[in-house]
């Protein structure tokens, strides 16, 4: 590659990341394909994501600037596998089955360069969780994939090679730190527009996306209709059984403290919600928690008191 172009290249991801570090709030924000437009480089508009393909391969660039996840209420049609390897890390499939594809290459080239890609996750339509830097490490040509990686693993596993189960719990943990929770968070954040659904507290800063079933050890993304945004407050209370959510989305508080008397956060925060419906709930239908699952934390819930 000429100097000059590898100089336009890392300068246009050096400053495509500080720019969606400061739109984002350093990532707390997800931010809407209407406001990625606003991005401009030397006084010009510059798209960091495709209207159409996954793959964002700029015509200034060899390689590839960012990929793209469509976004799923239900979790499901994501270019990457649900299950991680055996390694640990996720992998990001080919488009189509052509190898010599123009995307295909241009990832292939983003890899042999090992420079940082823009990874955008859509949690709703048209809205995206900007995950970066990620890097492509290898590629897996026999299940047309390659592996990606949050910053985690770099210099650390290699292809063919066995990872240890310590470290391998390592790349697990830290991946879904970096990429599943936040994503995770943003998603039903923003279904539940930024409400605690017990409470109706406005105030992101105090509200966390809970899982109504514990997550799996090693799964990925996962839905918004296994999330609930909670205060937290009451998403201690819900983790430790203390609230439950019926199957027909009642609240319920465990029985003993009921009958318990102490200060206000008791009284009102938590036994004035008894009996009372959830305050805030997605508009969209397919975005509403699963009754099944809620069925399941609640027989859960009810067997803890």
């Amino acid at each position: 590659m000429p100097a000059g172009e590898d100089d336009f290249d890392s300068r246009l991801r050096r400053e495509a990341i500080r720019w969606l570090t400061v739109r984002t709030h350093d990532g707390e924000t997800p931010i809407s394909w209407q406001e990625l437009q606003d991005f401009e480089l030397d006084g010009k508009p510059f798209r960091l994501m495709d209207a159409q393909r996954g793959i964002r391969k700029p015509k200034e660039l060899t390689s590839a600037l960012s990929i793209r996840t469509v976004y799923s209420a239900d979790g499901a049609a994501r270019p990457y596998d649900d299950e991680v390897g055996p390694d640990g890390l996720l992998r990001y499939k080919w488009r189509g089955d052509d190898p010599n594809h123009a995307e295909n290459r241009a990832l292939r080239e983003v890899m042999r360069q090992g420079a940082p890609l823009i990874w955008f996750v859509g949690i709703a339509q048209g809205v995206y969780k900007p995950i970066y830097p990620v890097y492509l490490l290898w590629e897996e040509p026999e299940q047309q994939q390659f592996v990606i990686d949050p910053e985690v693993a770099r210099g650390l596993v290699s292809p063919g090679r066995p990872v240890e189960e310590q470290l391998r719990r390592y790349i697990i943990s830290e991946t879904k730190r970096r990429l599943h929770q936040p994503v995770f968070r943003a998603t039903v954040l923003r279904a539940y527009e930024t409400r605690c659904a017990v409470c109706a507290l406005r105030h992101a800063q105090l509200l966390d996306a809970a899982h109504i079933v514990a997550d799996r050890e090693e799964g990925g993304i996962a839905a918004v209709r296994n999330g609930l945004a909670l205060c937290k407050i009451h998403h201690a209370a819900y983790d430790s059984s203390v609230l439950g959510i019926r199957p027909d989305l009642v609240v319920e508080i465990r029985a003993d403290l009921l009958e318990e008397i102490d200060g206000p956060m008791l009284e009102h925060g938590l036994k004035g919600r008894h009996g009372q419906s959830l305050m805030a709930l997605p508009r969209a239908r397919a975005e509403q928690p699963d009754r099944e699952l809620l069925e399941q934390r609640y027989a859960a819930f009810r067997a803890a008191g």
